[in-house]
């Protein structure tokens, strides 16, 4: 649905300079836009892009504005403001409320009339399904469920028995919440199953990436607080607890009984063992090995960069020596302790 610059910029929070009443029909980047389109200019190093753009409106910055030739949207968050608009400009689908025939919906659930159950879906016993939820096709929802309002469960999703599901969650297709965590005993050299009698927690605003797997815990709920963002592939094991506005990237590995602050962000295919504390505010960047608590916010790293092969090859050689230098270094700092002890008895 078109909307009018001024439409945009009131909803955006932005300074509107040009004609009020043009009209936009959608986004695209400053390179590739078109008449009706509205983009955006997050990064200065790309302002010389501005002049032959051939968007209606340009969302950027008061500094970058002298140099656009065309309608403008002035903020202080270019990015921000452009997804603000986005969202406007292209709402997530709609659909029409009602269970579809080929779903198989257990006499015992509630589903909201205001709510969609897709076919080929299966809703378990006593599943409570709040007004304007989702459930796509193919979704399996386990006994005493709980999806809260709003909540878009978009195709083929697991969710096992006592999962509660907050309001407002976006869930991409494959993802499992809620199968038992990887809890084993050996008793004398024979794996045992350790029952997992927990269930999962899904906070409200919580959006959760294609094949992620959530797992339910031991004993406690696993817990994904409000407005955490979880990309594709990530693992996220029993008894975990994520804070609140929290984004992990894709291919990110949490063992079991982690705990992670708020606002933080868990770069991709970091691994995080298992019983370990993440305060708030940090930042673990991708590919990252964390054994042990991180107590204080700020940004960490473990991942080993990319270097040209015949260097690395060089360094992990000397790698294997590095405790032998070690000790020499060692052995050299007290013999020049000594000297220096005797040079000074001297004197």
């Amino acid at each position: 649905m078109p909307y009018t610059l001024k439409e945009i910029a009131d909803s955006i929070g932005a300074e509107l300079h040009g004609d009020p009443e043009c009209r936009v029909k959608g986004v695209a980047s400053l390179a590739r836009a078109e008449n009706g389109h509205l983009t955006f200019l997050g990064n200065s190093r790309l302002s010389r892009l501005l002049p032959d753009t051939r968007a209606s409106a340009v969302i950027l910055t008061a500094t970058d504005q002298p140099m656009c030739r065309t309608n403008a949207l002035v903020t202080g968050n270019p990015y921000v403001a452009y997804v603000k608009a986005a969202q406007l400009l292209h709402p997530a689908p709609g659909f029409t409320p009602g269970v579809d025939a080929n779903a198989v919906v257990h006499e015992s659930a509630l589903v909201a009339p205001s709510a969609f159950v897709g076919p080929c879906a299966v809703i378990g016993e006593r599943v409570r399904i709040a007004s304007e939820a989702f459930v796509g096709p193919g979704c399996v929802i386990g006994d005493d469920v709980q999806i809260g309002h709003g909540s878009r469960l978009v195709a083929n999703v697991t969710v096992s028995h006592g999962v509660r599901v907050g309001e407002r969650v976006l869930v991409h297709p494959g993802v499992v919440i809620g199968a038992d965590g990887f809890g084993l005993a050996n008793d004398h050299g024979t794996w045992l199953k350790v029952p997992q009698l927990g269930g999962v927690v899904i906070g409200n605003d919580v959006e959760i990436g294609a094949n992620t797997a959530i797992d339910r815990g031991a004993l406690e709920d696993t817990v994904i607080e409000d407005g955490v963002k979880i990309d594709n592939l990530v693992q996220i094991g029993h008894n975990t607890r994520i804070g609140a506005h929290t984004a992990v990237a894709g291919c990110a590995v949490i063992a079991g009984s982690v705990t992670i602050g708020r606002r933080c962000m868990i770069g991709g295919a970091s691994a995080l063992s298992g019983h370990i504390e993440i305060a708030d505010d940090v930042i673990i960047t991708g590919m990252s090995g964390v054994p042990n608590s991180v107590m204080q916010a700020g940004t960490y790293s473990s991942g080993m960069p990319i270097m040209e092969n015949p260097t690395w090859r060089r360094n992990m050689v000397r790698l294997k020596h590095l405790d032998e230098l070690a000790r020499q270094v060692r052995n050299l700092e007290q013999a020049l302790a000594q000297v220096q002890t005797r040079l000074e008895a001297k004197d």
